[in-house]
C-alpha cells in the first residue's frame, strides 16, 4: 500500500534542500558534477593513452573529445537527475515511493547514456547491471524475501568459475576480452589444443619430445663444464634440474616443469600478481598521508588485504592447474570436461578474499556471454540498443535505493554519488520518505528547510507523518 501513497511537500522540502529554487539547484548539481567528472576522466583517459603508448595524433585529435565525451555523459546523469526530479514533482503534485528515485533516474540515465562514446556503453552497462542486481539481492533479503546463504558469493563464485574454465577449454567458448584475460591468468599451457591460439603457442607431441630431447643432450654437454659454472649458475641448473624431473602425464602441456612445479609456479606468480594490484591501490592514499602520517607508508606492503588478494589468485592458478593435472593422471586423457571440476575447486580460493562484487560481476558478464552465444545461434532475440535500455534500467534501481534505502547500496557507489553531486545526495529531506516504510532516514541527519522559503513556493512543511494521500 506504501508503494502507492503519496507526499505533498515540495521538491525543496523533500529534494534540493540547500535552495529553494529548482533552477539554483538544477545548476549547482550539475556544475558540481562537471567538476569532478573532469577531474576523473582526464588523469584516467591520460594514463590509459601512456600506458597504451598511444602516438602523438592521438593526444593532438582524440584525447580532449574523449575526455569532454564521458564528462558529458557523467554530468548529465547527476544533473538530469535533478531536473527530472523537480518536474515530475510538479506533474504529480507530490512524491511517490518511485518518483523521487527510479522515476527522475530512468529518463536521466537513458539520455546521459547516449552522450557516452559505443565502445564504453557495454562496460558501464555491465558495471550498472552488475550492481543493480547485487542492490536488488540486498533489498529482498532486507525484505525477508530471500534467504541469505552462508558463503553464497563463494559457492556462486564456483558455479561461475566452472562455467567459465569450460568455455575457455572449449571449442569457440570465448573470445576476445575474456579469453586473453583467463590465458594470462592461467596460462597457455591449458589452452584447449583445437585453440588457434594453442596452434600458435603450444608446441605439438612431435615438437615437444624433440625439444625433451634437445633438452637432454645440452644438459649432458652442460654438465661437462660444470666446473667452470660460478655458483649462481649452479644454483640456477640444479633448480632448472629438479623443476624438469618428477612426474608429468604425457597429457600435460607444461613440458618445462614437472605436475608439482607447475603447480608452484602458478601460485608464486599470481600470488605476485595480487599482492603489487592491492599495494598500487594503497599509492596515491598512503602517498597523501606521506607527510602528516609517514607511520602510515609502511602499511602499503605489509596490509592483510595484499596477502589476501594474492592467495586468492594464486591459489585459484594453483588449484586448476593441480586438479587438471591430476584429472589427467586419473583418466589419462586432456578432457576439456576436467575445466567444470577444477573450475569449481578453484573457485573455493575466494575464501581468502570474500567479495560479492568480484562475483556479482562475473556472473553478470557469464549472462551476457551466454545471451551473445545464445543469439549466435539463433536462440534469442537480438534486441538493439539493449545496452543503453539496460544502463538506464540498471542506474535508476541504484539511485531508488540511494534515496529510499541507502543501507542496501554499495558502500562504494554511495561515497561516488557523494562525490559526483559535493555532498547533496546527503541534504534530502529523508525523514519525510520515512511514510514509505523503507527507512530511509536511518543514519541521515534531517535538513530543516527554511519555512519562509516553503511558504513563498505555496507549500506548508508538513511534520513526519503528515498528510498522506493513498492513490
Amino acid at each position: 500500500m506504501a508503494a502507492f501513497s503519496k507526499i505533498h511537500n515540495s521538491c525543496y522540502e523533500v529534494g534540493h534542500t540547500w535552495s529553494p529554487s529548482c533552477v539554483q539547484a538544477a545548476l549547482d548539481v550539475t556544475s558540481g558534477a562537471l567538476e569532478v567528472s573532469f577531474k576523473i576522466y582526464a588523469p584516467l583517459y591520460l594514463i590509459a593513452a601512456i600506458l597504451r603508448r598511444k602516438k602523438k595524433d592521438y593526444y593532438l585529435k582524440k584525447l580532449l573529445p574523449e575526455i569532454l565525451t564521458s564528462t558529458s555523459f557523467l554530468t548529465a546523469n547527476g544533473g538530469l537527475y535533478i531536473v527530472f526530479f523537480c518536474i515530475l514533482r510538479k506533474l504529480f503534485g507530490g512524491f511517490y515511493s518511485w518518483s523521487s528515485g527510479f522515476g527522475a533516474a530512468l529518463p536521466a540515465s537513458y539520455i546521459a547514456i547516449l552522450l557516452e562514446r559505443k565502445s564504453r556503453r557495454g562496460l558501464l552497462t555491465i558495471y550498472m547491471a552488475n550492481l543493480a542486481s547485487e542492490t536488488l539481492l540486498r533489498m529482498a533479503v532486507t525484505r525477508g524475501l530471500v534467504k541469505p546463504i552462508k558463503h553464497g558469493e563463494v559457492l556462486l563464485f564456483c558455479i561461475t568459475a566452472s562455467i567459465f574454465m569450460f568455455l575457455f577449454r572449449s571449442k569457440d567458448g570465448l573470445k576476445g576480452f575474456a579469453f586473453s584475460a583467463l590465458k594470462f591468468i592461467i596460462g597457455k599451457e591449458e589452452i584447449p589444443a583445437h585453440s588457434n591460439v594453442a596452434e600458435t603457442h603450444g608446441p605439438s607431441l612431435p615438437e615437444r619430445t624433440a625439444a625433451i630431447e634437445s633438452e637432454r643432450l645440452q644438459a649432458a654437454a652442460e654438465r661437462l663444464s660444470l666446473r667452470r659454472r660460478t655458483l649462481i649458475a649452479y644454483t640456477r641448473d640444479l633448480l632448472q634440474s629438479l623443476c624438469k624431473r618428477g612426474p608429468r602425464h604425457r597429457c600435460c602441456k607444461h613440458y618445462q616443469d614437472n605436475c608439482i612445479t607447475y603447480c608452484v609456479k602458478g601460485f608464486v606468480r599470481m600470488f605476485s600478481i595480487g599482492y603489487l594490484i592491492q599495494c598500487c591501490l594503497k599509492v596515491p592514499s598512503a602517498f597523501r598521508q606521506m607527510f602528516s602520517k609517514p607511520s602510515c607508508l609502511p602499511s602499503v606492503f605489509y596490509n592483510k588485504e595484499n596477502f589476501q588478494l594474492g592467495a586468492f589468485l594464486g591459489s585459484f592458478v594453483s588449484i586448476y592447474k593441480g586438479t587438471s593435472c591430476l584429472l589427467r593422471w586419473l583418466r589419462n586423457i586432456d578432457d576439456e570436461l576436467h575445466a567444470l571440476i577444477a573450475g569449481f575447486l578453484a573457485g573455493i580460493s575466494m575464501f581468502f578474499y570474500k567479495s560479492t562484487t568480484i562475483t556479482m560481476y562475473l556472473f553478470s558478464k557469464l549472462v551476457e556471454t551466454m545471451y551473445f552465444k545464445g543469439i549466435e545461434a539463433g536462440h534469442f532475440p537480438y534486441f538493439p540498443h539493449a545496452d543503453t535500455v539496460i544502463y538506464a534500467i540498471s542506474t535508476a534501481i541504484c539511485f531508488q535505493a540511494a534515496v529510499m534505502e541507502m543501507q542496501n547500496l554499495r558502500p562504494s557507489y554511495w561515497k561516488f554519488l557523494l562525490r559526483l553531486t559535493k555532498g547533496r545526495f546527503a541534504l534530502m529531506n529523508r525523514e519525510l520518505l520515512d511514510v514509505f516504510g523503507t527507512q530511509a532516514s536511518l543514519k541521515f541527519k534531517v535538513p530543516k528547510p527554511d519555512p519562509l522559503q516553503a511558504t513563498v513556493l505555496g507549500h506548508t512543511v508538513l511534520p513526519p507523518g503528515g498528510d498522506i494521500t493513498l492513490g
